[in-house]
């Protein structure tokens, strides 16, 4: 790698960095206390716990009578 490349992926990675260092942090605990409400506000809209209505599925393969 030359040192013009090197130089402009150290300096990729510090503006990484900085934009990391200036995240708001939150405690874990905290984190999934709000994922948990999140899921629980939106249970019904689950398409893995409620399930895809027939109608609206796109990837149901369509049925066709055939008579032979």
């Amino acid at each position: 790698m030359s040192s013009g490349a090197s130089m402009n992926a150290m300096q990729h990675l510090m503006e990484q960095l900085k934009l990391e260092a200036n995240m708001e942090k939150i405690k874990v605990f905290q984190a999934a206390a709000e994922l948990q409400e999140y899921c629980m506000q939106n249970v019904c809209r689950d398409a893995l716990l409620v399930g895809i209505p027939a109608r609206s599925n796109r990837f149901q393969k369509p049925r066709f009578c055939a008579l032979s």
